[in-house]
């Protein structure tokens, strides 16, 4: 019979881990009692160096049902160390890993169940609405998944990091050392047969969101530096078009000067494309160097996370 491992990563969700677990444990005692998994499915969650009371309550869990389990990090490595550390260290025939807010719609992961039991060894949680978002973010998210997909990543609109893995493709996923993780891009790339399952996303339960708007956008750029070189063939484009066009306007320049009178004189002329070609210039060069700095990490090979303890 299958044994089923849910995959919390958590940072200071002390807010929440109450009702969480009492949730997934009133979960996993129903799919147990209908025989759809194994006794020995349990709950692993993922303490990303929180500097609340979310690893005590995680132990006290543990201490009073054997079926909650915990993973302390020495420190903060951030959502995607986390849930990888989850993953790579949870036992079970099948993974699946929600946040601990309780945004994901749990009731999704029997269907999840269904779909792996016909054949696929990944199955994608996919948003279908997203009605307790803001405007702002919904609009923001549904452009960035266009974004990546015009840059050429593999990544499915909607889905974010709740999916189902079986055990062949977590262990596929080892095959990946890479330090910038980015895991909604990294796992279409393991090829395996794969299903999708819509749910509703709901409101957070307690607490605050994890991912202001300055993580948010980090989290955007590794996404797109992660799996596509198009940002560095833009920049050299670009910098050929206005190559093009200041030799253009040179000309014009000696023209007007040599046999017309239209020029006019004033700082205008010099300072403006002064300042554009230098925004430009150093637009690219941020650029360029966020794709140095990902190479600089990966060089080091330094571990993507260190486990204190477990439980």
């Amino acid at each position: 019979m299958t044994t089923l491992n849910l995959v919390v990563p958590c940072y200071n969700e002390e807010e929440v881990l109450a009702e969480t677990s009492t949730r997934l444990l009133a979960l996993l005692a129903r799919l147990i009692e209908a025989g759809e998994v194994s006794e020995q499915s349990r709950i692993t969650f993922v303490d990303d160096g929180s500097r609340d009371r979310t690893w005590s309550i995680i132990a006290a869990l543990h201490a009073q049902n054997a079926r909650c389990g915990g993973i302390k990090l020495s420190r903060n490595r951030g959502h995607q160390n986390a849930l990888l550390a989850g993953l790579m260290t949870a036992q079970g025939d099948v993974l699946v890993s929600l946040d601990a807010d309780l945004q994901d719609d749990i009731e999704a992961i029997p269907r999840m169940l269904e779909q792996y039991r016909l054949g696929a060894e990944i199955v994608f949680g996919v948003r279908h609405k997203r009605n307790t978002d803001t405007f702002f973010k919904r609009f923001t998210a549904r452009n960035y998944y266009r974004l990546l997909k015009a840059f050429g990543v593999d990544i499915l609109p909607g889905h974010a990091d709740f999916r189902l893995m079986s055990r062949k493709t977590v262990e596929a996923l080892r095959q990946f050392p890479e330090v910038n993780l980015f895991l909604r891009g990294i796992i279409p790339l393991l090829g395996f047969k794969s299903a999708i399952v819509e749910y509703e996303r709901g409101a957070r339960f307690a607490g605050e969101s994890k991912y202001p708007l300055s993580k948010m956008l980090a989290f955007a750029f590794d996404g797109i530096t992660s799996f596509s070189a198009v940002p560095l063939q833009w920049s050299t484009r670009i910098g050929a078009l206005l190559a093009f066009g200041s030799l253009c306007f040179g000309a014009w320049a000696a023209f007007a000067r040599l046999f017309t009178d239209l020029t006019v004189p004033g700082w205008a002329s010099t300072v403006i494309p002064m300042y554009f070609l230098g925004g430009v210039q150093l637009l690219f060069l941020g650029v360029i160097g966020g794709y140095i700095s990902k190479t600089y990490a990966e060089t080091k090979q330094r571990p993507r996370f260190i486990i204190e303890q477990t439980l």
